[in-house]
């Protein structure tokens, strides 16, 4: 029953902002979650880890995003965010949302795209 629905992509000029979120089902974060996680895969090319926050809080980007992107979740409402601000051509690709349990069972949402023209 765990369901993880990405939304938010789209196409936007270079210098532009989205606002990726994960929505979940199935999972609460105050129980047994161990990280929430964005990747994102363009085409020809392998899945890369974009950013990661812990169930302390903490959190990690990759260098290439640094600086312009923010995790961010709502334990609430069961929601992981992805605010991408400065979007660069290069940032173009299909963004997944992740989240891993203590246990290391993992989840994966279907996708969202992101265009980012020049």
């Amino acid at each position: 029953q765990v369901q993880l629905v990405e939304s938010g992509g789209g196409l936007v000029q270079a210098g532009g902002s989205l606002r990726l979120s994960c929505a979940t089902s199935g999972i609460i974060f105050s129980f047994g979650i161990r990280s929430m996680s964005w990747y994102r895969q363009a085409p020809g090319k392998q899945r890369d880890l974009v950013a990661t926050i812990t169930s302390g809080g903490n959190t990690n980007y990759a260098d290439s995003v640094q600086g312009r992107f923010t995790i961010s979740r709502d334990n609430a409402k069961n929601t992981v965010f992805l605010q991408m601000n400065s979007l660069k051509p290069e940032d173009t690709a299909v963004y997944y949302c992740n989240v891993q349990r203590y246990s290391g069972r993992d989840y994966w949402g279907q996708g969202t795209q992101v265009t980012v023209s020049s």
